[in-house]
């Protein structure tokens, strides 16, 4: 939903917000050309660099709505008069006009928020579409190489999130108006069949399927997966001579454990979990021909990169028996800028 007002003679402004259940973080826009690269503030992609500027993070519980912050912002900016573009990244859907926050008591709808703020052009995206829209504005600062392969411009891009629950996201190239664009294709691929592929896997897959009618791969690859597979491992290995912490862990005390070395059980978790990740992975290469490469985004796998490194996540990732070509080309890398959101909604305003 677009609306464009008569702003011919006014000055230009791309407002963009990264708005969570606590904090909600806004600020500006712009393109540079390429003549303009030597500004470290900036992000080189193709034709162009992005520059995120007056960034301010408010605590929503301040705030009564979405409407209130944002014309907080717009006054103590001056930016009253602008022709403002806007682009918002928020964690809920975003199809339908009205909009109801998850963990937050704000409601309101797209069209009266735009009128109400008199935006020249008002856009919602899903924070995950911002996630994946950030990827081609990574520097070599904000990611981590796994493994071999390497990127081909222009072609497709997975990513996809271990966290509260398991993201998915596809990148394509188009070119509207002769002009290249990324287009994001979101959907719910972590919510796909988990698929086994030895004995301890079955296993972990058999005693959860006691408690869950379904096993996808969001039950192993999130917060709550890890600690699911925890509780299998040691179901598992209970008769056995082996180190046991008994009790409910969370997934932050599990990853602490293995790192530490602490627990065999949580080192088993966590290796369990980086290699079923890798072969989830490689089936998003298979499935999109991401040549462009697969990304590991969330705030989970950027806690234990070095262990992800050691596992057998790039080898899971590449054994697809006769297509294995495919995941061999295609790197892998694990993002870790904190704040993907922004960057994202930047993406979309400046290419619109």
């Amino acid at each position: 939903m677009k609306t464009t007002l008569s702003n011919k003679n006014k000055h230009s402004i791309n407002l963009i917000a990264d708005i969570g259940g606590t904090n909600i973080r806004i600020a500006q826009a712009m393109k540079k050309p390429k003549t303009d690269l030597a500004d470290s503030d900036t992000t080189d992609i193709d034709t162009m660099s992005i520059n995120i500027s007056d960034i301010e993070t408010y605590q929503c519980k301040q705030f009564t709505s979405l409407a209130e912050v944002l014309a907080h912002y717009i006054e103590v900016k001056a930016l009253a008069g602008c022709n403002i573009n806007a682009c918002f990244a928020i964690a809920c859907p975003v199809d339908k006009d009205l909009i109801s926050m998850t963990n937050l008591p704000w409601q309101f709808s797209q069209k009266e928020l735009q009128q109400a703020l008199k935006l020249n052009t008002l856009s919602f995206i899903n924070d995950y579409t911002a996630i994946a829209m950030a990827i081609p504005l990574l520097t070599e600062q904000q990611k981590v190489k796994i493994g071999g392969g390497e990127s081909v411009a222009g072609k497709p891009i997975s990513v996809c999130g271990p966290g509260t629950g398991l993201g998915v996201a596809n990148l394509v190239p188009l070119t509207v108006s002769g002009n290249d664009q990324w287009h994001c294709i979101s959907g719910e691929g972590g919510h796909i069949d988990f698929a086994p592929i030895n004995e301890i896997e079955q296993q972990v897959k058999d005693f959860i399927h006691k408690i869950k009618k379904r096993v996808s791969y969001e039950q192993l690859l999130s917060g709550y997966g890890l600690e699911q597979v925890y509780q299998a491992l040691l179901f598992i290995n209970e008769a056995k001579e082996i180190t046991i912490i008994k009790g409910k862990l969370s997934a932050r005390d599990i990853t602490a454990k293995a790192l530490d070395g602490s627990c065999e059980i949580c080192q088993q978790t966590l290796t369990f979990f980086c290699n079923v990740l890798g072969s989830f992975a490689g089936n998003l290469a298979l499935i999109m021909n991401s040549q462009g490469g697969v990304y590991i985004a969330g705030g989970i796998v950027p806690r234990f990169i070095d262990y992800l490194k050691s596992s057998d996540f790039r080898t899971r990732f590449e054994t697809k028996g006769r297509l294995s070509s495919i995941t061999e080309q295609a790197p892998t890398y694990v993002i870790t800028e904190e704040q993907p959101g922004l960057l994202g909604a930047a993406a979309c305003v400046l290419q619109n």
